[in-house]
């Protein structure tokens, strides 16, 4: 995100095909960066919801949406001056 953004480096975007999956996505890194990097993130915000779940790990804001959010929203075309790297799913 930098230079476009001052409050963190990367926004990792990504999205499960319902509310239940975008909740068992963010649980998975959740638990990962808690048992592998020691790492919390500061807020997580639309858990309960799992249309749109935000988790601010500080120089990562991760997003997990469903399809339908995702496209509603358009984070690509908002942030679009943001260098993009694309990554591969990681397997099981």
């Amino acid at each position: 995100m930098r230079p476009v953004c001052i409050y963190t480096d990367f926004f990792v975007v990504c999205n499960g095909r319902n509310p239940r999956q975008t909740k068992a996505i963010f649980d998975e890194v959740h638990e990962r960066l808690k048992r592998d990097e020691r790492t919390l993130p500061r807020s997580v915000e639309g858990q309960a919801e799992g249309a749109w779940i935000i988790a601010d790990y500080l120089d990562v804001v991760l997003h997990v949406f469903t399809p339908e959010t995702r496209a509603y929203y358009r984070l690509e075309d908002l942030w679009g001056d943001a260098p993009l790297l694309t990554v591969e799913a990681a397997a099981g």
